[in-house]
């Protein structure tokens, strides 16, 4: 025989509501409501229990609340059911009382299933009753939303339900995963990797993209043979290259430390002219007359495209005033021999054409014809070629964009343009930095000029191919201080400018994930005073990916310990957020902005959540849920396990094996002083075609 809803309601009730509030609901239990193992929803479980889940019926399904505290208030009688007799004497009597937030709304679908919405909209009134939830309720809270792809762990307060997220919101809007060291971080970012590759089930055919920008080498073996690791020293498939030629003005700028007077501006000059192949100087007048004919030119042809010199006053008369102007400049220029003369006269000619007095005093200006603008854009573009100048330098190629060029062709190129200029004392110091940065053999394989030349080869190798989903991790564990954070902020930065250019070329986006590890390291935050260092621009390539990377197809996943320390910018931008166990109070606080008023009692187990424990919250998860992430093999473990002082000092593990850690320091010597000396030698003798 079938049970009614009211008396399957009966079956689950625990007590009613005393108090509500749009974000709290105060519940009074009764005395019969389990206080340990609840068996009434159908298999035994703990109850009470903080942060697990109750319901309270209302006219558009079941209000889903979230206990935040249990509290024990003490009665002078008890509340009997049925008869009271008052002239009893009772001792003082405990009554629970709970406090819980209201979440949504879990509604009955067809088949007796359910579906859980964020939001309320219909608050209970006092002494509407409150139940406990049955495990189908529970798992169709955590299981709610669409798209749920990919599976990542288990959520133990509501029946072991499992946790899945779509990758979609989960990487299309930013990640965040934060807890302190030793909490799990590692092994979730590498696991949501692995967990989302083979949930595709297309293996290596999978068109997927991982970038992964790992400061201490950890995950160099996650991936096995599926991933590509760039790291110093490697092959020449494996080597990480982040050329010179790659680095922008800005980028140049804070390695240099150019100040923005004398330096900055020669410093950009030089960059022009290597992007623009520009290696030979003029004369000062004959290079200064070059640049105002060039100006003119282009003058002139936008004029024409605007069609102002053939409108009437005013537009004719500010075109014939301009070339007055021009007249007069070319006059100043002295030149060795005539290049202007032709040009001077045609200019000449047209002034007194469509310029001539009144006998009132007003002056009349004619429109202008095409063939004689035409004619005048002709005699220009020739004197401009007579004074040495091409296209490249009417429309030059900007500093900033990736055009290869040579280290030190560079600075032989600045050293003579400081000459040139007479700044050799102001560019002293920044040819000083720039030669320590060229010749030093520690950067050589990664900056050097025999570091790859072509800008699409450099995209394929660190993006990958179509074909096959690729997986690249570099390593910059070996990369030195002096150039660490640029060389996170050159690789950042073009691959987010190529997936710029890809949807501009094909109107699609090529999905592609960035992953951070230690963020705080590389995204931290800045003020004025360091603008200009390199620290601050590798914060400012990744602010901007956190900005603008989910409209071209750029995911950004930032691994830390210390979220405090993080830039708020980038943080502000992440959507999802899986936290770890934290217990540095500035970061708690930090974490706890993140969420509204009502979740913050799930915050509080923070501190004491044991490792693979976490909290998923944000835009992946229709809810915050307390989920422990799923094992992840050994294998594909990222290299951070906590160091085994105990077993090396007794030298046998818990499973009686033996544990060695034998020394050869004379071998790390020898790699440590012999590897770059090594390499330099090999370069010399392949520049006498020795090798």
């Amino acid at each position: 025989m079938s049970r009614t809803p009211v008396e399957n309601h009966a079956d689950l009730r625990i007590g009613v509501v005393e108090f509500i509030a749009p974000d709290e609901i105060k519940i009074q239990l009764d005395i019969e409501a389990p206080d340990g193992i609840a068996a009434n929803a159908g298999v035994p479980r703990e109850f009470p229990r903080i942060n697990s889940y109750v319901l309270i019926p209302n006219e558009g399904g079941h209000i889903v609340c979230q206990v935040e505290w249990i509290n024990i208030e003490r009665s002078p009688f008890p509340k009997r059911k049925g008869y009271q007799d008052y002239g009893l004497i009772d001792l003082p009597f405990p009554i629970r009382k709970m406090k819980v937030a209201p979440l949504g709304i879990l509604k009955m679908t067809s088949g007796e299933k359910f579906r859980f919405q964020r939001g309320v909209h219909s608050f209970p009134s006092i002494g509407s009753p409150v139940l406990i939830p049955t495990d189908l309720q529970l798992m169709s809270i955590v299981e709610s939303g669409s798209n749920r792809r990919v599976y990542i762990g288990n959520s133990p307060l509501t029946a072991n339900a499992q946790v899945k997220i779509d990758p979609d919101r989960l990487f299309g809007r930013h990640l965040a995963v934060l807890g302190n060291t030793g909490s799990g971080k590692s092994c979730t970012v590498a696991g949501l990797m692995q967990w989302s590759l083979e949930a595709t089930e297309q293996g290596e055919n999978a068109n997927a993209r991982f970038i992964i920008l790992d400061p201490n080498g950890e995950y160099t073996k996650v991936f096995g043979a599926n991933a590509k690791v760039l790291k110093v020293g490697g092959e020449d498939e494996d080597s990480l290259e982040v050329p010179l030629w790659l680095w922008n003005s800005e980028e140049w700028r804070a390695f240099t430390q150019a100040k923005s007077g004398a330096q900055l501006p020669l410093l950009k000059r030089a960059l022009r002219s290597m992007r623009n192949g520009e290696l030979e100087f003029q004369s000062d007048q004959n290079l200064k007359a070059k640049k105002f004919v060039g100006i003119m030119l282009q003058s002139t042809v936008a004029s024409e495209n605007k069609g102002e010199p053939f409108q009437g006053f005013p537009h004719n008369k500010n075109f014939t005033e301009r070339l007055i102007i021009w007249k007069r400049s070319l006059e100043s220029f002295n030149l060795e021999t005539d290049p202007l003369g032709s040009l001077m006269e045609r200019i000449e000619v047209l002034i007194e054409g469509h310029k001539a007095e009144q006998s009132n005093g007003w002056v009349n200006y004619s429109e202008y014809t095409v063939e004689e603008i035409e004619i005048l854009i002709e005699e220009t573009r020739e004197t401009y070629v007579g004074l040495g100048g091409g296209d490249s330098e009417l429309f030059p190629k900007n500093e900033d964009l990736p055009i290869p060029f040579s280290g030190d062709v560079f600075l032989s190129y600045l050293e003579a343009l400081a000459q040139e200029t007479g700044n050799e004392q102001y560019l002293e110091f920044l040819i000083a930095r720039i030669r320590t940065l060229i010749g030093d053999s520690r950067m050589d394989s990664i900056i050097g000029d025999k570091t790859e030349k072509e800008l699409d080869k450099w995209l394929e190798k660190y993006l990958g191919k179509s074909e096959k989903t690729s997986v690249t991790i570099i390593d910059l564990s070996l990369v030195p201080s002096e150039i660490v954070h640029i060389t996170t902020s050159v690789i950042s930065r073009i691959v987010f400018e190529a997936l710029q250019r890809y949807r501009k070329l094909n109107n699609k986006v090529l999905p592609s994930v960035l992953v951070m590890e230690e963020a705080h390291s590389f995204i931290t935050r800045y003020n004025d005073n360091t603008e200009g260092n390199s620290s601050a621009i590798c914060t400012k390539a990744f602010e901007k990916i956190a900005r603008e990377g989910r409209k071209f197809g750029l995911g950004l996943v930032l691994s830390s310990q210390r979220p405090s320390e993080l830039s708020p910018t980038v943080l502000s931008q992440c959507n999802s957020y899986i936290l770890h166990r934290i217990s540095n109070d500035r970061d708690q606080e930090l974490v706890g902005r993140l969420l509204p008023d009502t979740f913050r009692g799930l915050l509080r187990e923070l501190p004491s959540l044991p490792s693979q424990k976490a909290i998923l919250l944000g835009w992946a998860s229709e809810l915050p849920i307390l989920m422990k992430v799923r094992d992840l093999p050994f294998e594909q473990r990222p290299q951070s396990d906590d160091p085994d002082f105990w077993d090396v000092w007794i030298r046998k593990n818990s499973k009686g094996e033996v544990v060695e850690r034998k020394v050869d320091w004379k071998r790390i010597a020898n790699d440590w002083q012999e590897n770059d000396a090594e390499r330099e030698i090999d370069d010399e003798l392949e520049d006498f075609d020795l090798l």
